[in-house]
């Protein structure tokens, strides 16, 4: 009854708004938290069926003290699931209305015209059973084209566009050839699940890249300025390069670094037919990098996506994997607390995106959180993107700032993204001045030896060395 009772009280936090589905199924004290979460997932999945179920079969009115929510996890795994492997109690009180519901069951797909229960859902073609309902992102390669003319190509295909989605529910409903421009991204088209375009002319010329839409929120939210100096700390296969680079215009430098050299080799080959060009790619451990090497003097932006569990992939919830054990974990979380305060030991470094493909607190936001403490006052952490709907687990003040996605929340890979800016007061005034005041200090130093600046231009210079430089605005996109 443990599982049912956990997966029932997730279901009606959300209903009333007490937070995400990652958020309620890991801040639970559930101990098999994937189990939690593939149960409640597919039960949502389901809902709309379940609800119609219910009705017909007129269970909650025989059985008045069943509430609706464990309801509808019961009646999922009798019907779509497992069979009531556990339940105590309620399994027994369910099963005597088996064959009710099941009948209700047939008579829905005749009224329907299914003939499978996954085909009740309708999620597009090629889902297989049990597949979350992640539609395909394209996110167009600005470097090479244009968001309206991908958009007329494939209506040229036949594709229907029906414009810029309103709602989640929306991309939730994508069926055949119909495509969306996505809610939160300009640059991000949305497709059925499962559609598929690795035979596309657009696909294999570099013009469009076939990216998850949690994948592209760390470039998206890190924003580097064009012209600007950038890591990509652990680079391959390479998405994430390319959409720095399309977001730079190509202007500035991209250091990107990865140890093994076949992902290095392939991420190469992609770069170029994506049309980048401000790269330099390095066969390197990041951990070995010198923050003090002159050439990354000007580096003030760093994505950092480290490995990690990848327990947040959909593939991987799809099947029945064991959950990373306890010392997995701790490994991978010392990993990346490592990465990271190296990475925020770069000194010209302003803005840094951290991410993780991880579902699991212990590499999401207890990392975060033992940076910041490690580093004091020196970064804070940025509050960006308040209409995205999934914020950080409440672990520690600020944890809001995060976010996380997951494909019942969000319809993406489950991820989680943090980023961190270095503090007003303790910006390192050589590598943060504003090109105003670099061109003054210029300026005075190109006089001639010996040649008294002008007394206002003095005072100037001077005001310009004593008072810190802002920061970077906290971006809230």
């Amino acid at each position: 009854m443990a599982l049912y009772g956990a997966a029932a009280a997730v279901l009606s936090g959300l209903e009333r708004g007490e937070g995400g589905l990652s958020g309620l199924v890991y801040g639970s004290r559930f101990p098999h938290t994937r189990q939690l979460y593939a149960l409640v997932a597919e039960t949502l999945r389901y809902s709309p069926v379940l609800e119609a179920l219910l009705e017909g079969a007129a269970l909650l009115r025989a059985e008045r003290r069943l509430p609706l929510p464990l309801a509808k996890v019961l009646v999922y795994d009798l019907l779509f699931g497992k069979g009531l492997k556990c339940g105590g109690r309620w399994k027994a009180l369910v099963r005597r209305h088996r064959a009710r519901l099941e009948a209700e069951l047939a008579r829905l797909k005749v009224r329907r015209g299914v003939s499978r229960n996954e085909e009740l859902l309708a999620p597009g073609p090629g889902a297989g059973p049990g597949a979350p309902c992640v539609p395909r992102y394209v996110r167009v390669n600005t470097l090479k084209t244009r968001v309206d003319d991908v958009v007329d190509f494939f209506k040229r295909q036949g594709y229907s566009f029906l414009g810029k989605a309103g709602s989640m529910e929306e991309l939730r409903t994508l069926s055949g050839k119909k495509f969306l421009l996505d809610l939160h991204l300009p640059e991000l088209l949305v497709f059925p699940p499962q559609t598929d375009f690795h035979d596309n002319r657009l696909y294999t010329s570099g013009h469009i890249i076939l990216q998850d839409k949690a994948s592209c929120l760390p470039a998206f939210l890190l924003s580097p300025v064009a012209s600007s100096h950038v890591i990509d700390a652990c680079a391959a296969p390479g998405n994430k390069t390319s959409h720095l680079a399309a977001i730079l215009k190509n202007k500035g430098q991209i250091f990107a670094f990865d140890l093994d050299a076949k992902r290095l080799a392939t991420m190469n080959t992609m770069l170029t037919r994506a049309g980048v060009t401000s790269f330099k790619l390095a066969q390197q451990d990041f951990l070995t990098v010198d923050p003090h090497d002159p050439k990354y003097s000007k580096v003030t932006y760093i994505l950092l996506d480290p490995s990690c569990s990848g327990s947040g992939m959909v593939n991987r919830l799809l099947v029945e994997e064991a959950a990373p054990s306890a010392e997995r974990l701790q490994a991978l979380a010392g990993f990346q607390r490592r990465v990271l305060s190296h990475a925020l030991s770069f000194p010209a470094v302003q803005r840094l995106a951290y991410s993780t493909c991880s579902v699991h607190r212990e590499e999401n936001e207890d990392v975060v959180q033992a940076v910041l403490q490690e580093q004091g006052s020196a970064f804070r952490l940025v509050n960006v993107f308040p209409s995205w709907p999934c914020r950080g687990l409440a672990t520690f003040p600020g944890a809001e700032c995060c976010l996380r996605a997951s494909p019942a929340d969000t319809l993406t890979q489950g991820f989680f993204v943090a980023v961190l800016e270095r503090c007003r007061d303790q910006a390192a005034v050589p590598s943060s001045l504003p090109a105003s005041a670099e061109e003054s200090l210029k300026q005075g130093e190109e006089m001639e030896p010996g040649a008294a600046p002008p007394k206002k231009r003095r005072r100037k210079k001077q005001r310009m060395l004593a008072t810190p430089p802002p920061a970077l605005a906290a971006v809230t996109l």
